[in-house]
């Protein structure tokens, strides 16, 4: 090897040594985001929650989230008295369901504390307080994040997480309200629900307000502004890939959860569900 040649590989070496861990840190592969999915048992409000876990469970969803009662649901005060704790980990350990959440929009947080820490703890959802004008937005906020000490007590003492959906004419809407919050909040068992249905009624982008949200997001309707079955993933116009992108780039670590109001049979929940479930599993894929 001559002198020349014998340089040149030497620069070469040293270029790779300086280069290496950069290029290996650019390389390196990223850990895929997971998309996981939970149903809410008001998609089944007109059977047990017995015949709801079912169901749930046969169509292959990982998680449950057991609602108070709204639009006539029983499962959630059923389950606080007939199966209490107990019961209610035995049936979620029959159909192999985890917990997502307890929706507590009627009845509150403070009357499920118990039998959700019994269960081991989890998320509970809940809205937020009346309308408020922009110029008030800031004061309003730290009120309501003040007025929440109580249930947040609660929270610590049964291992759970609050969090707060956002609705149209709620102090929680559109993405300021979202900015208000998370700049506000401190709690670490404080957090928020996001309703992409609402947020698209105001005309608001669905991902803008998952990434104001960051960590602090706790749960996801995949939910759209449209009539009817329309509101599930995969059946209205709205595409949810961008807003799995944004999840996926939060890292956001929780359960999707399709979601429609105005419940139909479950003959016609059942297949609708399905549909839903593998349409965000193939947006999941884009991604």
């Amino acid at each position: 090897m001559n002198r020349r040649h014998f340089l040149h590989r030497a620069a070469l070496s040293a270029t790779a040594v300086s280069w290496g861990p950069a290029l290996s840190a650019a390389t390196a592969p990223q850990t895929p985001w997971t998309l996981r999915q939970s149903c809410s048992s008001i998609n089944f409000t007109r059977l047990t929650i017995e015949e709801a876990c079912q169901r749930i469970a046969e169509l292959g969803f990982e998680a449950i989230d057991i609602w108070c009662a709204y639009a006539g649901c029983q499962h959630l005060d059923d389950a606080l008295k007939r199966l209490g704790p107990d019961g209610l980990k035995a049936l979620l350990e029959k159909h192999r369901l985890k917990l997502c959440a307890f929706s507590v929009y009627v009845g509150g947080y403070a009357r499920y504390a118990e039998l959700l820490g019994g269960v081991g703890g989890g998320v509970a959802v809940r809205g937020a307080s009346g309308p408020v004008k922009p110029e008030e937005l800031t004061a309003r906020m730290k009120s309501f994040l003040e007025s929440l000490k109580p249930e947040l007590e609660l929270c610590e003492k049964h291992n759970s997480f609050l969090a707060i959906e956002n609705h149209g004419q709620s102090l929680l809407d559109g993405p300021d309200s979202f900015k208000a919050f998370t700049d506000l909040n401190q709690h670490p068992r404080l957090g928020l629900a996001i309703a992409p249905y609402h947020v698209q009624a105001l005309g608001a982008s669905v991902a803008r307000v998952i990434k104001i949200s960051g960590r602090q997001l706790l749960f996801f309707y995949a939910w759209q502004h449209a009539d009817g079955l329309k509101q599930l993933p995969g059946h209205g116009p709205a595409d949810f890939t961008p807003m799995l992108r944004a999840l996926a780039k939060i890292k956001y670590p929780r359960y999707v959860n399709p979601f429609m109001h105005s419940e139909p049979e479950p003959a016609v929940m059942i297949p609708a569900l399905a549909k839903a479930r593998a349409y965000l599993q193939d947006c999941a894929q884009k991604i």
